[in-house]
């Protein structure tokens, strides 16, 4: 039995050798700014009151803030599919958790015990 090693030109069989993606300074400024004026849009719909829409427009907020990271600072928009489905799926998952810890948060009686 001999090992033979094929060339592998798709990166299929080992796709961690892929070719890596040079990310400029540049574009980390841009992130880097696009982050400071979520912060800054965060700060301003805090001091503002939307009444019942308060937390869902923090979240928004947030989960906004969390895509810019998750894509550019941890490079998952160079990644493979299977990585960005991986990434999705877990988004998936939080946005099903949050929608049901808000469902059982709303249909409380509130006031009423």
């Amino acid at each position: 039995m001999s090992d033979v090693h094929y060339h592998d030109p798709s990166n299929v069989t080992n796709p961690e050798h892929a070719e890596h993606h040079i990310v400029t300074p540049a574009q980390y400024c841009i992130v880097f700014g696009s982050l400071l004026v979520g912060t800054l849009i965060t700060v301003v719909a805090a001091d503002i009151d939307l009444g019942v829409m308060n937390p869902v427009i923090a979240l928004g907020i947030a989960c906004t803030k969390a895509v810019i990271v998750i894509l550019f600072f941890m490079h998952v928009k160079y990644q493979s599919k299977l990585v960005k489905m991986t990434v999705a799926a877990g988004f998936f998952t939080f946005i099903v958790l949050i929608t049901m810890t808000l469902t059982d948060y709303m249909s409380r009686a509130w006031g009423l015990w």
